[in-house]
């Protein structure tokens, strides 16, 4: 699994698959193991890319803010040096505000673009909730923080399911790559800057936006107006999952993506 040197830090990136490339950007506290329950469906058609931004993994943390211009600016990096011109991107939640400015910023690079239970600019509800949680590590452990924000994530069905959350939230606490606090700080600032909304009519490739119907973290509306905004925008709202829809509905979130990719051929 190898790390490069790129835009002053180093950058862990993982490459499975053959076929046609597509990077998969991840959200907020996440790195490039947040992918990996719908990887399987992947990989027989697409070479998939993952990274860690910068600030969470396995790739460089430094106490300084981050932006989502810069991790837009690290991934661009990482494809020229793996001399891939053009690429399908999909980007999580905050990975889905890097994409869109990955897009905004790298026009010819990006062939498709999929958003899922992303944002173009939050609302002051949104706000206070990131404002918090990027302070919050400050204050109280892995394990209470874990409990705090898990119910954002997870719809009611997840929550059902015997022991599940309990497994989660000990993942969290023994993984030995959980970001530092001050990247959890930048990166709730990082997203608290983020503002596309005036740029959208200038992403010109092909979008799927993608949310879960029971996600209110980033709810339906964030979505309709990434679709709205976005000239060549699908949208697409599955019933089941919230704004984890990825871990809790891997396959149906993976057949969306895959027949959205496979209409552009």
């Amino acid at each position: 699994m190898p790390k490069v040197n790129l835009n002053g830090i180093e950058l862990f990136y993982e490459i499975k698959g053959i076929g046609e490339p597509l990077l998969l950007i991840s959200g907020f506290l996440c790195d490039h193991t947040y992918w990996s329950l719908i990887m399987p469906y992947f990989t027989s058609q697409y070479q998939i890319i993952r990274i860690d931004n910068r600030g969470v993994g396995r790739s460089s943390t430094p106490d300084s803010p981050y932006s989502l211009q810069q991790l837009a600016h690290d991934a661009a990096a990482l494809l020229n040096h793996l001399n891939i011109h053009q690429v399908h991107v999909a980007g999580h939640s905050m990975g889905g505000q890097v994409a869109q400015e990955l897009a905004l910023l790298y026009p010819r690079k990006v062939k498709s673009l999929i958003l899922l239970a992303s944002l173009a600019k939050g609302d002051e509800r949104f706000n206070h909730i990131i404002n918090t949680w990027g302070e919050l590590p400050q204050h109280i452990d892995t394990k209470l923080y874990q409990q705090l924000i898990l119910p954002w994530i997870f719809s009611e069905n997840f929550y059902s399911i015997p022991e599940m959350i309990e497994q989660l939230i000990e993942w969290a606490v023994n993984y030995p790559f959980s970001p530092p606090i001050h990247s959890i700080y930048q990166h709730s600032r990082a997203i608290l800057g983020g503002d596309t909304i005036n740029r959208l009519q200038n992403i010109l490739c092909p979008t799927l936006v993608l949310v879960g119907k029971q996600d209110i973290l980033t709810p339906v509306k964030f979505s309709q107006q990434l679709a709205a905004g976005i000239p060549k925008a699908k949208l697409s709202v599955i019933d089941s999952g919230g704004h984890g829809f990825i871990i809790e509905s891997p396959k149906i979130v993976a057949t969306e993506m895959l027949n959205f990719l496979a209409q552009l051929n």
